[in-house]
């Protein structure tokens, strides 16, 4: 197994963790309880959950040349979700600490699977 694969498929993992965290630290606020609480957190374990756990899996297992370019383009597409919700949690009236840590953890951690895909060594 090539080392950038491993390293890729090990930060979608970490991305995927890190985005858990907001999420249950959200149901622990009195409150937040209900079908507005479901759906949110619906919509964020698509793109937040399932896509780096499917993307893992994917960087483990497609040739090289479809691995390279689905973690290029998909990684490209969360680290901008990941800008845009930081840019929206700093410019927020009462800015989470625990929101900004978060989005930059997660931007950090899809720009290097960016880097490290762009970067690979391709076969011939």
């Amino acid at each position: 197994m090539e080392d950038w694969k491993i390293k890729i498929a090990a930060l979608w993992l970490i991305g995927g963790g890190i985005a858990l965290a907001p999420m249950i630290l959200m149901l622990m606020q009195p409150g937040m309880t209900g079908l507005i609480l479901a759906e949110v957190l619906l919509i964020y374990a698509i793109p937040l959950i399932l896509v780096p756990l499917a993307m893992a899996f994917l960087s483990l297992t497609l040739k090289d040349k479809a691995n390279r370019w689905s973690n290029i383009i998909v990684g490209i597409v969360l680290t901008g979700l990941h800008i845009f919700d930081f840019v929206a949690a700093v410019t927020a009236r009462h800015p989470p600490a625990l929101s900004i840590l978060m989005s930059l953890s997660l931007i950090v951690a899809t720009a290097l699977i960016v880097w490290y895909a762009w970067k690979s060594k391709q076969k011939a």
